[in-house]
């Protein structure tokens, strides 16, 4: 019997004083009298348990919010693109002015029955990261198959060939080919350099369009350089491959990979012909470069963004001689202000109140430094460091900028 019964008991029934109640139940005289008015209001209803749900909730997600979120999330599903909340959440902010947390998307999601559970899912800790500090460092490339609709002219399908910048994810080109050649590697590889300038490195598996070091006669001792390994050595080309039976190597471009392909089986209609798969691929490559938010780039920044947002490597001898001193991940503070240690000393680099909370990375090189915005790329400051200031300003005059007026015509 709960506690509430027998004190109703007690005072009704029994016709016990409330005093003498109170004191052997350990209940207060208000909490008495309240289940008293209940009982006679509502007999013995009053003693069935009650919701403990609050009447008003101010921070509750509002249901508009909710069905945007659930709309967002079958429009991305339906288009074959990542539909996660880190990736909803990024259209929030950017396209409907909407802040939501990431977990709060979740448990939306959840509850209404989007997403799948999983457990079997290797951690996302359980990685080891991996990406390369400059753009156009080191290039990715891979191939795969896709079907076409005209199976009679493509019985098996034709191969898609992808070039993808390692520090950026930037997709550097994307074609299709009736079957991936040496000459085609060239090709595309040649084609992509005169657009974007030459690699300093290439990461690609042991395909025999890439390299021969696993081809008979290696054995043999007979082994020679295919057309791709060539014009590698002779552009003085870092030429980089995984070890056999490991993808996770280049998993980027794998990933990509999966990507383009989830979002191509999602079009209606199918391809049929080369020019049908090379004129979706294209589109394909617009919308990731450009339009969609990279879960893996500092906050979610789109490939184009982080591509252009730092100076190339280029092929050399000395690579060392090529890349920054040092990159670092930070955040202006209040008054638009960044820390920086140079040769033991603490110095405080002004960027201006306008950036202030802005995410930022600080490309440093000595005393050179760069301060660009990690989800736009728009370069803040570009300076020196004086070594003996600590305050590194902007040089402008203090408080907002001046308004322009215009000149009061003379009478």
């Amino acid at each position: 019997m709960s506690r509430a019964r027998l004190v109703i008991t007690a005072v009704v029934v029994e016709k016990r004083p409330v005093a003498e109640v109170v004191a052997e139940y350990g209940m207060s005289r208000s909490r008495v009298y309240e289940l008293l008015a209940r009982y006679r209001a509502e007999g013995d209803v009053a003693f069935e348990p009650r919701s403990r749900r609050p009447h008003t909730s101010p921070t509750t997600t509002p249901d508009t919010t909710v069905e945007l979120i659930v709309r967002l999330r079958k429009e991305l599903s339906d288009s074959g693109l990542d539909a996660g909340a880190e990736t909803i959440d990024w259209h929030l902010r950017h396209r409907h002015g909407l802040t939501v947390s990431r977990a709060t998307i979740n448990r939306i999601l959840v509850r209404h029955g989007a997403v799948t559970p999983d457990p079997s899912k290797r951690p996302r800790s359980s990685y080891i990261r991996f990406q390369a500090e400059q753009p156009n460092e080191t290039w990715q490339s891979d191939f795969t198959h896709y079907p076409l609709t005209d199976t009679k002219a493509f019985p098996k399908g034709v191969e898609v060939i992808t070039w993808l910048d390692d520090h950026s994810r930037y997709l550097l080109h994307v074609s299709a080919h009736r079957r991936v050649t040496g000459p085609i590697v060239v090709a595309t590889f040649t084609e992509t350099a005169a657009v974007h300038g030459y690699p300093a490195s290439t990461l690609t598996d042991n395909g025999m369009v890439y390299t021969t070091r696993f081809s008979n006669g290696l054995a043999t001792g007979r082994h020679s350089r295919n057309g791709f390994e060539t014009l590698l050595r002779d552009l003085h080309i870092v030429q980089k491959n995984s070890r056999p039976n490991h993808p996770t190597t280049c998993g980027k471009v794998e990933r990509v990979q999966q990507t383009f392909k989830k979002w191509l089986r999602a079009q209606d209609p199918q391809p049929a012909t080369i020019a049908d798969l090379q004129t979706l691929l294209d589109q394909f490559v617009e919308l990731y470069n450009h339009q969609r938010p990279h879960r893996s780039l500092p906050q979610r920044a789109t490939p184009a963004t982080i591509y252009n947002a730092r100076p190339k490597a280029i092929p050399t001898a000395d690579r060392a001689a090529e890349n920054h001193h040092r990159v670092r991940a930070d955040k202006l503070d209040a008054s638009g202000c960044v820390t920086l240690r140079v040769n033991g000393r603490l110095h405080h680099i002004g960027v201006g109140r306008t950036h202030a909370r802005t995410h930022v990375l600080l490309l440093v090189d000595d005393l050179a430094v760069r301060i660009i915005d990690a989800a736009t790329g728009e370069l803040l400051r570009d300076l020196v460091i004086d070594p003996t200031r600590d305050y590194q300003g902007t040089g402008r005059p203090p408080g907002p900028p001046p308004r322009n007026r215009t000149a009061e015509p003379t009478t």
